[in-house]
Order: structure tokens, then sequence, then C-alpha cells
């Protein structure tokens, strides 16, 4: 998880619970922490680690966002226990953020989605989608999913939630979507369905969000009505989203997979 430290600079701590929902032992130090000395890009710290495990290497691969002056910047590490990690640096320039890693191959190449920011005015922030034949020099930029136009809830900018997970109908990956009002600004969480074999391929996207801000914990914070996932397990027939609400306190929902599946069959195609 990701904690802030009351400098305001945040590292990544690992907690540990044996059914992933309460009784949690929290490392009393931080487990990954920026090295501004070595990687100048996390000077202002880390965050946003989304995991995911590469079972050809035995390794999970940990992307997250690096902070300097130059801007947030993709980054990636690996690790075998949680206790010792092998950065291999940034992955993509500034201006990139919201990066996770597809477990497989697609025809020899890593794939890895992420969000590149523009500071052209009116630029809309899209999620893209990347390959690398061995995870540490990234090419073939396409954009996947383009923020939408108009009154959408996910017109204004949208980004990688959590990593995206296998399934038999196709790789479901999840969003979050910004409304940028006159009195504020709201993320909330929508799904897309990929190809097996082509991830570029969009096959089906919600059209509605399907979980937003209700609570109070989730409405007021440091920062104001904002779920934000960046970790998914699945359990049995049960999906687990852990996530930030509000930027103080991490949560967690739950949803049966089959009927996340059925809602997301039943969305349009693309």
């Amino acid at each position: 998880m990701r904690v802030e430290d009351h400098r305001g600079f945040s590292h990544f701590t690992v907690a540990r619970s044996k059914n992933g929902i309460d009784d949690w032992e929290i490392d009393r130090q931080p487990t990954f922490a920026a090295d501004p000395v070595n990687y100048p890009e996390e000077i202002y710290g880390i965050e946003d680690p989304r995991i995911t495990y590469i079972d050809e290497i035995g390794k999970w691969a940990v992307t997250y966002t690096a902070f300097s002056n130059s801007g947030p910047v993709t980054a990636l590490a690996f690790t075998e226990d949680f206790h010792n990690f092998d950065r291999v640096g940034a992955t993509m320039p500034p201006g990139n953020e919201n990066a996770a890693i597809f477990p497989v191959r697609f025809n020899g190449r890593w794939a890895m989605l992420h969000r590149p920011t523009s500071i052209m005015q009116g630029a809309k922030a899209n999620i893209w989608i990347s390959f690398s034949p061995y995870m540490k020099y990234w090419g073939e930029h396409e954009v996947l999913l383009y923020a939408r136009e108009g009154g959408w809830w996910d017109a204004y900018k949208i980004g990688l939630s959590s990593p995206p997970i296998f399934t038999s109908d196709g790789w479901l990956m999840m969003y979050y979507g910004i409304l940028h009002t006159t009195s504020k600004v709201s993320y909330r969480l929508g799904l897309a369905l990929l190809d097996l074999e082509d991830p570029r391929k969009v096959l089906r996207r919600s059209e509605g969000w399907i979980f937003g801000p209700h609570e109070l914990y989730e409405r007021t914070g440091d920062f104001n009505d904002v779920v934000f996932p960046c970790g998914w397990v699945l359990v049995d027939d049960e999906i687990r989203i852990y996530y930030g609400s509000a930027d103080i306190s991490v949560s967690m929902a739950s949803a049966k997979m089959h009927d996340i599946l059925e809602y997301i069959n039943g969305c349009p195609g693309v």
C-alpha cells in the first residue's frame, strides 16, 4: 500500500492478512522506499503500486509512479518475497502514470498499460498500450481507450485502476474516469473487456460507471469524492477490490465475478 509520511513523501509498506479482510500485520518500516540517489526520478516519492505475478520468471512485477520536478514517470521493480526488490527504473518519459503489466507475453512481447498526460490545453488523458521484448525498453505505443466526449462520467480523464485480470471471456480491465464539473471533481470506476490474444482490441466497454464514492470516508478526506483502486484479487468467484478512499484510508469492496462478466458482456461492443 502507498503510505505518505509526515514530510509529505510517499513510500510502499506491506500489510499482510491471512484472509485479506482483517487482522492486518503492517511492516513497521517502509518496505520499499524511494531511492533518489540512484534513481533521481523518485526524489519526491513513489506512489500507486500495481502488482502482477509473472509466472514465466517467478517474480512479482511492481509498476509504480515516481515523482520529481520533471513530473510523474512510470517505473518498474521486481520482487520474489516483498522484502528485496530489483529496480528496472523509469519505463516511460515524464508525464506518464497508472501503469500495469500483463502477466503473459503476446507474440513474444510483454504488454503494459499506462496513461500519458499532455500539457496541451484541451488534450484528453487516454489509456495507452505499449510493448517490450524484455520489459526494459518499451515501444509500439498506441491509444487503447479514449476518454469520451461531452457529459459522460469518464469524459474528462481516464486511467487504469487495477492490473488486467484473465477471464475466459477476455482480459478484464477496471479503469477510473473523471467528470470535471464547475463545483467538484469525482472519480468513478468502469470496466472494459480486451481480447485474450490481442489486448489492443477492446471488445466491450461499460457505458455507465459501476462503483463510485458513496460512504462518508469516500466523500470527505484529503481528496474528496475519490475511489481509487490499484489492486484486486480473485478468491473463488469473489473479486475483492482494494482501493484508496478520499486519499486517507484503504478500503475493500467485493462482487461476484460471474455478475461482473454478465454485466460487461451485456455492454455494447466497441
